[in-house]
């Protein structure tokens, strides 16, 4: 496998924690499964989304787009796996319209802090 696809499939890896944890935290919460509260997690969880509107409000090019970007210059040809990821991740829409959803996202991150609680254990 080619090295940018692994950083492909990273960086989808690290867009599905930061999307699929924030319902998942509802859900476990409402089941009263422990992951829900866990610190750890859950400042893990407001450490990935608070990079990516940091980046994104200075107008950083995101380090896996840049290293995938980067590593894809030598390649001639696209892969399977790099066909189905970029579409995927990547759309083409205004930059604004990317920041006002991450901004958005980030603050339901942050109210969930209020609503339910990390437990120090």
């Amino acid at each position: 496998m080619p090295l940018a696809d692994v950083v492909l499939i990273f960086h989808f890896l690290y867009v599905l924690f930061v999307v699929g944890s924030l319902p998942l935290i509802w859900v476990g919460a409402y089941f009263k499964r422990p992951f829900a509260r866990n610190p750890w997690f859950r400042y893990l969880h407001l450490g990935a989304i608070l990079f990516v509107v940091i980046e994104s409000l200075l107008g950083i090019v995101c380090p896996l787009t840049a290293l995938e970007n980067s590593l894809r210059q030598v390649e001639t040809e696209s892969s399977f796996i790099q066909h189905w990821v970029h579409k995927i991740l990547f759309y083409s829409f205004p930059e604004y319209v990317f920041t006002t959803i991450y901004v958005v996202f980030a603050s339901l991150v942050a109210a969930t802090f209020k609503w339910i609680p990390p437990e120090n254990r």
